[in-house]
């Protein structure tokens, strides 16, 4: 069992945060919920054992990083672990429409996981220690249409966590990067019997599986993991795919024609 130590996780109220919660709340670690969801904050405080805080701030807007870092020092409080697993996903051809949503989604990914990082970071490394987990994805191996800014942004995540981890290590800080493949969770819109079929063949995992093997790479001091079988299967199928057919998957099952506008002529 672990004591006295404080694991801070950005979505940690629902979904794999959740689970990493749950996960680090029985290894005995206090806790810190970040998330913009009130409503789950107080349902996942009031069900997880141990010592649980709760912070109400939305991550997707700039300068949320500083607002965080700023919270933890006015509580003088430096977290043994740094999870960084708060994000969001569309599958949505680019637009001016949807350009907001991808906008949201750069700064979440990408702008405030690495000041994050950096500013929890320079902590740990002041102290001689800690550990950072940093959720990447399959998809960083996969770019395809409908999910250009997610799978680039995760992307982003794989290659800074690796080399944040070089930068980190000489100064006893751990940085971990999770890439996991399809994981059943509410942040993929996936039919109910589709996630059954899936996590029945082994080709969808669920949230506890993943976080068991990501919590287990971050305390062996791993750079990266990349647990699932689609790991495995996926990106060197979807590489073998010729251009166009990848552009008629995306034309038939992504693509939705922007509504026709009325004529407003009188």
């Amino acid at each position: 069992m672990v004591s006295s130590q404080t694991a801070l996780i950005t979505g940690g109220s629902s979904g794999i945060g959740l689970e990493y919660s749950r996960q680090l709340a029985d290894m005995g670690y206090s806790l810190i919920l970040v998330s913009n969801r009130e409503e789950e904050l107080r349902e996942a405080a009031a069900v997880l054992p141990g010592n649980v805080g709760t912070i109400c701030l939305d991550l997707s807007r700039h300068g949320a990083a500083e607002e965080l870092a700023r919270w933890c020092d006015a509580r003088s409080l430096v977290p043994d672990v740094l999870i960084c697993n708060a994000g969001m996903f569309f599958m949505e051809y680019l637009a001016d429409g949807n350009l907001p949503k991808a906008q949201a989604m750069m700064t979440l990914h990408m702008e405030v996981t690495t000041e994050l990082c950096v500013l929890i970071g320079t902590k740990m490394k002041e102290r001689g220690s800690g550990r950072i987990l940093i959720m990447s994805s399959m998809a960083a191996r996969i770019p395809a249409p409908g999910i250009a800014i997610y799978s680039a942004s995760k992307a982003y995540l794989k290659s800074f966590g690796r080399s944040f981890s070089y930068e980190m290590r000489p100064f006893g800080v751990s940085v971990t990067t999770v890439c996991p493949a399809a994981v059943d969770t509410p942040l993929y819109p996936l039919p109910p019997k589709f996630r059954k079929a899936g996590r029945r063949i082994g080709l969808i995992r669920s949230p506890q599986w993943l976080a068991r093997r990501a919590l287990r790479a971050m305390m062996r001091g791993r750079r990266t993991v990349s647990p699932g079988l689609m790991n495995i299967i996926a990106p060197p199928l979807i590489r073998c795919l010729p251009s166009k057919v990848v552009e008629w998957l995306g034309l038939k099952w992504v693509y939705r024609p922007p509504a026709k506008r009325q004529n407003l002529d009188t």
